[in-house]
């Protein structure tokens, strides 16, 4: 059952319509998206505006900007969140637990969580494995976060995930996401290049590109049919490529 049923857009709040985050196209026609599913993928090229909105969802539900959740006080200066200025999120139920990971930043979640064992034990580490996160590989990191952390009924927002997942450690995250949201206790919302983590079943699948936000299937994805046609002839890609 999915907890965040829909995404409203609430364009008379926006002062300066002509000014970043509000005139990304892919955004800027959009009044509503339904979030109506236990696993949403966003999908679309570098700049789309999918890590943006995700943030804006991670803001707007107070988690941490950078990594973390509603009990992570980590502050991100540098980025723009204003997006979540303007969006209401639809709930039934209204869950307040989860966890916002861009893939980029976690190492700082990560060494938070260092100091914190520092002032107060190693205690901190239980709900992350037992150990300090840094003191593992960076998918090792991921997945201990993964299965330690994603028990609790909440939804999880994931900024491209698969960054330090190798294919096989990819098919063992799509394992814990398929063993958290078939229990009704978790609702995953991803952006993501992966095409592994795509094939997810019974999941929506919105692209981000200049015309808009429009849902599609697996198969018609952009990041399905150049994988598929790569591995099918990779030696006809890379002739035309390396040329």
């Amino acid at each position: 059952m999915a907890f965040l049923k829909e995404v409203r857009f609430n364009w008379s709040r926006v002062e300066e319509e002509g000014s970043y985050p509000f005139n990304i196209p892919a955004l800027r026609n959009m009044q509503s998206i339904s979030m109506d599913r236990n696993v949403v993928f966003l999908v679309g090229e570098n700049g789309t505006g999918k890590s943006t909105f995700l943030e804006a969802l991670a803001k707007s539900c107070g988690f941490s900007t950078i990594s973390g959740g509603r009990n992570h006080p980590l502050v991100d200066h540098r980025g723009d969140f204003s997006l979540a200025d303007i969006i209401t999120l639809s709930w039934l139920p209204k869950v307040e637990k989860g966890f916002f990971l861009r893939a980029e930043s976690f190492f700082n979640f990560a060494n938070y969580l260092d100091d914190l064992a520092e002032e107060y034990g190693g205690s901190v580490y239980l709900p992350y494995g037992g150990k300090s996160l840094l003191r593992q590989s960076h998918g090792e990191s991921f997945l201990s976060l993964f299965n330690n952390s994603f028990f609790r009924k909440g939804i999880y927002l994931l900024d491209e995930p698969e960054a330090a997942l190798s294919p096989q450690r990819q098919l063992a995250f799509l394992r814990i996401i398929w063993e958290l949201e078939s229990t009704g206790n978790a609702q995953f919302i991803i952006a993501t290049h992966s095409p592994i983590l795509l094939a997810y079943p019974n999941s929506i699948i919105y692209s981000f590109a200049d015309e808009g936000i429009k849902q599609m299937t697996y198969q018609e994805t952009e990041h399905y049919q150049l994988t598929r046609d790569f591995l099918n002839n990779p030696g006809l890609f890379l002739n035309k490529l390396l040329q």
